[in-house]
């Protein structure tokens, strides 16, 4: 290991610290690539983990679990699709049907090898977020009651310029 300097500089502190705060994340992320491996990006790994959890022989509550874990693991794909524009459940259903890093490139909305294109993440970041959603998910299965904030009511704003106050957007107008 040696020792290495970034300076980051920007026009303006707020800038300086955004700056900052992406080479954190890249720098952790580098850390964590290092100490796992890497694998595809773009939601591909997940999708190819759906036929291991779709494979267990499973009876009851623990096959309803599986089919739900399935297609949870098809959702970081289709909203990647979805927020570049794609229609999101036909790019789901071609990356799934691939193999290896073929993938969906959101980026040049193509099909393609998703680690030759540089497209990855690493495989820590991408085993810990499944393990904390799957033991969130377990949490609230075994809890018999939830317990939230209740839902604040939005006050009405004074009229004025900005328009009248307490008219939402949801108001028809005509």
């Amino acid at each position: 290991g040696g020792v290495a300097e970034i300076n980051v500089g920007a026009a303006t502190e707020a800038e300086m610290k955004e700056k900052k705060a992406r080479i954190e994340d890249a720098l952790h992320a580098t850390r964590a690539a290092i100490e796992e491996g890497i694998v595809p990006g773009g939601g591909v790994a997940l999708v190819r983990c759906m036929d291991a959890a779709q494979a267990v022989k499973l009876t009851g509550d623990e096959k309803t679990g599986a089919a739900i874990l399935a297609r949870a693991l098809r959702m970081p794909c289709y909203y990647i699709a979805y927020n570049a524009g794609a229609t999101a459940h036909l790019v789901v259903n071609k990356v799934a049907e691939g193999k290896g890093a073929f993938g969906y490139n959101a980026d040049t909305d193509t099909y393609e090898d998703l680690v030759q294109a540089g497209v990855i993440d690493p495989a820590k970041v991408t085993r810990i977020a499944l393990q904390n959603a799957v033991s969130i998910a377990g949490l609230l299965l075994t809890t018999d009651c939830l317990v939230t904030e209740k839902p604040k009511k939005e006050e009405a704003g004074p009229g004025g310029p900005h328009g009248p106050g307490g008219m939402g957007e949801d108001m028809d107008m005509m």
